[in-house]
């Protein structure tokens, strides 16, 4: 578990980590509305995380799991 950085620009979200100096874009939700919003996170680096689903609310701090990837 890390505590990762969400925020929005032009669109898309980034998704950054600090403790590995990593910041990619998120390309798929599991959940993508604003009254839920997160779970299951695919990012360009084709890493999967899952981020506690809740309201949408950018930008962000949160405690997130890798679930896959390098």
């Amino acid at each position: 578990m890390a505590k990762v950085m969400l925020r929005e620009k032009e669109g898309k979200i980034f998704f950054y980590v600090a403790k590995k100096d990593m910041e990619e874009v998120i390309e798929k939700l599991e959940f993508n509305s604003e009254e839920q919003w997160g779970g299951e996170a695919v990012l360009e680096n084709g890493e999967v995380w899952h981020i506690p689903p809740g309201p949408k609310k950018l930008p962000c701090e949160v405690v997130a799991r890798r679930i896959s990837g390098s």
